[in-house]
C-alpha cells in the first residue's frame, strides 16, 4: 500500500483531493480512500499500486501543492538527515561571510556552481575560503547573528521528531562555526561540519581536513542506521544542493527542497512550495501534534 500526500502553501480544496483521485486511478494506481491530516491544508490518499506513476500524475498538477508519495511502511521516520545552508537556514553562510569581505558575486557564483553539481564540492569549498583569507575572525559572530536565520518549520520538523523517538542529525559542508549554534537553536542531536582554520584572530584562507562533503553525508547516514539500528525505511534526508545527492538517494525518504534541478530530479520527494513542516505532513503528523521544544 502507498500514501500520497498533498500539502498546500495556501489552501487544498476537497475539489483537488476529488482530481487527484480521478488522476490515480487514470494511471491504474487504484486508489482506495482519502482524508484529510489538516483541513484545508494537506490530505492523504490511499493507493495500492505504481508510485512512480502516481508521482508522474499528480507532481505539478496543483498549483502551490507539494506532493509526497511513498509506501505506507515505515511511513513515521525514525532518523532525519539533514543539510543546513539554504536548508535549514535561510542562507549560504559562506556567501554571506564574502558580502562582508565585499568578494560575494564572486564567490556566490562558485556556490551556486557547486550546488548545481557543476564543480567538485571539496576543490570548490577550498577556492571559496581561500578567498576569505585574512578576513577578521570577529566577522563569523557578526555574521550569525545578522545574516543567518532559522527556515520556517526547521525547529517543528526536529523538535517533534525528537519528540517521537527519532534522531536528528545535521551535517554541513559549511563550517562549525555557524552549524554548532544553528543546531543548538533547532535542536538537533549531533552537528557535524566543516572546520576553519583561524591564525592570530584572522582566517587563514583554508578548512581542516578531511572535508565534510557528500561522501561524509552519506556515511553519517549509514552509521547512524548501523548504529541505532534502524531499517533504511525509517529514514529521512533533506537538503538542496548536488552534494546532498548522496543521502538523498540512500534514505528512505529522499527529500529536495527548494532545490537546484539536479537534486530535484533524483529525490524520492520535493517541495518546493511549503517550508519544512511539510515533512511532519509527509509523514501523516497533524499540526496539533507538532512540538517546539
Amino acid at each position: 500500500m502507498f500514501i500520497a500526500t498533498l500539502i498546500a502553501a495556501n489552501e487544498l480544496a476537497a475539489g483537488q483531493i476529488s482530481e487527484a483521485m480521478d488522476r490515480l486511478a487514470a494511471a491504474g494506481c487504484a486508489p482506495s480512500a482519502q482524508g484529510w491530516i489538516d483541513e484545508g491544508v494537506a490530505a492523504d490518499i490511499a493507493f495500492g499500486l505504481g508510485a512512480h506513476e502516481a508521482r508522474t500524475a499528480l507532481e505539478g498538477a496543483f498549483a502551490g501543492v507539494d506532493v509526497v508519495v511513498q509506501s505506507l511502511a515505515g511511513r513515521p521516520k525514525r532518523l532525519l538527515i539533514a543539510d543546513m545552508d539554504s536548508t535549514m537556514i535561510t542562507v549560504e553562510c559562506i556567501d554571506e561571510l564574502a558580502d562582508y569581505a565585499g568578494i560575494k558575486p564572486q564567490i556566490a557564483e562558485i556556490t551556486e556552481r557547486a550546488m548545481r553539481g557543476e564543480l567538485d564540492f571539496a576543490e570548490a569549498l577550498d577556492a571559496r575560503v581561500a578567498l576569505l583569507k585574512g578576513l577578521d575572525e570577529s566577522v563569523i559572530e557578526q555574521c550569525l547573528a545578522e545574516r543567518v536565520r532559522i527556515m520556517p518549520g526547521a525547529v517543528e520538523l526536529v523538535c517533534t521528531m525528537r519528540a517521537r523517538g527519532g534522531t536528528t542529525i545535521l551535517v554541513s559542508g559549511g563550517f562549525t562555526r555557524f552549524a554548532e549554534p544553528v543546531g543548538r537553536e533547532i535542536g538537533f542531536d549531533r552537528v557535524v561540519a566543516n572546520r576553519l582554520m583561524i591564525v592570530d584572530g584572522k582566517l587563514d584562507g583554508t578548512v581542516a581536513k578531511p572535508i565534510v562533503d557528500a561522501g561524509t553525508k552519506e556515511a553519517t547516514l549509514l552509521a547512524a542506521i548501523e548504529q541505532t539500528p534502524l531499517p533504511a525505511e525509517a529514514t529521512l534526508a533533506v537538503g538542496d544542493g548536488a552534494n546532498d545527492l548522496a543521502m538523498i538517494r540512500r534514505a528512505g525518504l529522499g527529500v529536495a527542497y527548494h532545490a537546484k534541478p539536479v537534486v530535484a530530479a533524483a529525490a524520492d520527494a520535493r517541495i518546493d512550495h511549503n517550508d519544512l513542516a511539510a515533512l511532519l505532513y509527509a509523514q501523516g503528523i497533524a499540526r496539533r501534534d507538532w512540538r517546539t521544544d
